[in-house]
C-alpha cells in the first residue's frame, strides 16, 4: 500500500528536508486530501505538536471526518492518544513516548494495540525523537521486538534522506523486515517506482511525500498500486 502524507505546520501543508528546513508548501489541507482520495489511507503528521509549538487539531478533525487517516505528532500521553481517537483517527502514531515503557503501555491501552503505530525514525543509525531533534542510543532493529506487544505496526523513517529526493536505504528496510512480522511502513527519501516495488515485495508499505509534491511520482500510478 502506498500512503501519501500531509504534514501540517502553522495550519499549512508543508514538506521539510530532514524535518528541519521547509522546502515547499502544498495546497490547503482539504485540497491535498481531495488529491489523495484514490488512496486507501492518508498519513497526517502535526509537526507543531511534534515540536511542542502548538497543534493543528481542528484541521486534523476535519481531515479525519473525510477519509481514513493515520495521525501522528506529539502523541506523548494516553490522553492525547484517546483525543485523537475521538477526533476520528484510524491509526495513532507514537514516537518519543514509545521509549518510556510505562507510557507506551498506557498509550497502547488508550488507543488500542492494533490501532497504535510506533514511529522508529533513524538518523546516522540511531533512533531520533522529539521531532527528530534528539538522538537516542538505540537502533531501530534492536528495539522493535520489545515494542511488538504494544502496537500493530511500525512507521520507520530513514531521516538521513528525508525530503532529499536521493532515494532511500533499502538494505536498512530489509534488516527491519527480518526482525518483525508486524506491519512496517517505510518513509524517508523514497523517490522511484522501483523503490516502491522493492519495498512492496518485502511486504512493506510506503509513505511518500516530497516525490508526490514535486511531481516526481504520478498520483494516478501510485493510487493504482495495492
Amino acid at each position: 500500500m502506498v500512503i501519501p502524507c500531509i504534514d501540517l505546520q502553522g495550519g499549512r501543508v508543508v514538506q521539510l528536508v530532514q524535518g528541519r528546513e521547509k522546502a515547499l508548501e502544498g495546497e490547503p489541507p482539504l485540497e491535498m486530501l481531495r488529491r489523495f482520495q484514490g488512496f486507501p489511507e492518508v498519513q497526517v503528521i502535526d509537526l507543531d505538536a511534534a515540536t511542542g509549538a502548538g497543534s493543528n487539531d481542528e484541521i486534523v478533525e476535519t481531515l479525519t471526518g473525510r477519509a481514513t487517516i493515520r495521525v501522528g505528532g506529539g502523541v506523548r500521553t494516553p490522553e492525547r492518544a484517546a483525543k485523537l481517537v475521538r477526533l476520528g483517527a484510524h491509526r495513532i502514531i507514537v514516537g518519543t513516548a514509545a521509549f518510556d515503557p510505562v507510557l507506551l503501555q498506557e498509550i497502547s491501552a488508550a488507543a488500542g494495540r492494533e490501532r497504535l503505530i510506533v514511529a522508529l525514525d533513524s538518523f546516522g543509525g540511531k533512533v531520533v525523537v522529539k521531532g527528530w531533534r534528539e538522538e537516542t542510543p538505540y537502533r531501530a532493529e534492536d528495539v522493535m521486538p520489545g515494542m511488538e506487544p504494544y502496537c500493530g505496526g511500525f512507521l520507520c523513517t530513514y531521516v538521513d534522506r528525508e525530503g532529499m529526493m536521493q532515494g532511500t536505504d533499502l538494505q536498512w528496510f530489509r534488516k527491519l523486515r527480518s526482525v518483525t512480522k508486524l506491519e512496517i511502513s517505510a518513509a524517508g527519501g523514497i523517490t522511484t517506482m522501483d523503490e516502491i516495488h522493492e519495498l512492496t515485495a518485502l511486504g512493506i508499505h510506503t509513505v511518500v511525500g516530497m516525490a508526490i509534491y514535486t511531481g516526481r511520482l504520478d498520483l494516478a500510478e501510485l493510487a493504482a498500486l495495492r
